[in-house]
């Protein structure tokens, strides 16, 4: 090597041994905040329902009854049985629509057709009971599945053939198939 050796001057952002200090600080502690934020962006998120607020426990805010409902809640399980007499007697295709149907074939809310409305029900009635039926099981348009819930599916059947003969319809009224054999006989 020679004598007129030089130094090649640093061409970077840092030029001193304090900005070099500053950079590695800024360079742990910034990702630190970073994750700190994210934790509790996650953490704050709404709860399902029945879950409770963990602070209040620690801070004994909550009874001991309160306490027990809560964890209850969030342990029960997802899914329910519910075991009904198969053999109680069917509502009444009037009772059933006054129950579940009126609120929106009494006003026509959201283009449902309303009670007793023959030119609404026309078309309707022309595609027969069956397809009535699937339609109020399996919901259509704006009017959600009333098949599971509180009512038997005849019951439900019996609320379309009550709501259809009002506006002019001449269904008969659907019956239990054993007690339709048992009556036959």
């Amino acid at each position: 090597m020679s004598d007129n050796h030089q130094e090649e001057a640093h061409t970077g952002p840092i030029k001193t041994p304090k900005q070099l200090m500053w950079a590695s600080l800024a360079a742990f502690v910034i990702p630190v905040f970073i994750i700190i934020g994210l934790v509790a962006y996650v953490t704050s998120e709404s709860k399902p329902a029945g879950s409770g607020q963990p602070e209040r426990y620690a801070l004994g805010g909550l009874s001991t009854k309160d306490q027990e409902r809560g964890v209850a809640e969030r342990l029960r399980k997802v899914g329910e049985v519910e075991i009904r007499d198969a053999d109680r007697p069917l509502r009444a295709g009037e009772e059933v629509y006054k129950a579940q149907c009126v609120a929106c074939h009494a006003s026509g809310a959201a283009g449902a057709p309303k009670f007793g409305d023959a030119g609404a029900w026309g078309a309707r009635i022309a595609k027969g009971y069956d397809a009535l039926l699937t339609s109020a099981l399996k919901g259509k348009g704006a009017m959600g599945a009333q098949g599971g819930g509180e009512f038997d599916d005849i019951e439900i059947g019996r609320s379309v053939v009550y709501l259809t003969n009002a506006a002019g319809g001449k269904f008969p009224i659907p019956d239990r198939p054993a007690a339709a054999a048992s009556a036959a006989k």
